[in-house]
């Protein structure tokens, strides 16, 4: 006697029963492979990054990365989205304000990884922006040396003194610091 199992194998079976619907759930299992290996879970891009996953959360809420929903209504993101988080994590790690990051991540395509110009131009804006934080830290640093430790404040020169908030028709903040 043939067993069933020597005749056919599972899958054999099923196409004999209703071709169409096999192959087509087979061509929609592996479709649905394909953009899985595309896509990344928020704890895979999490893993992959070195951020929190409450990091990606609050980066995608601020408009700097983005998602899309599986049929779960799942986070899912393009692997593009790995070269994003690590320009965004350079860039705050040199001090560019989240802000001035979201502005200069518009201008690239959401969809694939910067190109050399486009970093190029990129990291050019955010030189100058530096350079000025530079030199108002310099500044800065260069002022506090002259009081610190007389413990007074009621120097002329003195940077941080500015008795009965005369300054503060000027404006908010440092307004002496800012003036130099």
């Amino acid at each position: 006697m043939v067993s069933f199992s020597s005749m056919y194998s599972l899958t054999d079976w099923a196409a004999t029963i209703e071709p169409q619907a096999y192959f087509r759930s087979r061509a929609m299992a592996k479709r649905g492979a394909d953009e899985l290996q595309n896509e990344l879970t928020v704890g895979e891009v999490a893993a992959r990054s070195g951020l929190a996953v409450s990091a990606l959360r609050f980066y995608e809420a601020k408009g700097l990365i983005r998602s899309s929903r599986s049929k779960g209504n799942q986070r899912r993101y393009g692997r593009e989205v790995l070269r994003r988080v690590s320009v965004i994590k350079v860039a705050q790690r040199v001090g560019v304000p989240l802000a001035s990051i979201r502005e200069a991540l518009k201008t690239l395509p959401a969809s694939r990884a910067p190109t050399a110009a486009e970093w190029r131009r990129l990291s050019a804006k955010w030189r100058a922006e530096l350079d000025e934080r530079i030199g108002k830290l310099t500044r800065l640093r260069d002022q506090l040396d002259q009081c610190i430790g007389c413990g007074c404040l009621s120097i002329r020169d003195c940077w941080l003194r500015n008795p009965w908030d005369k300054l503060a028709a000027q404006g908010p903040g440092a307004r002496l610091l800012e003036r130099t």
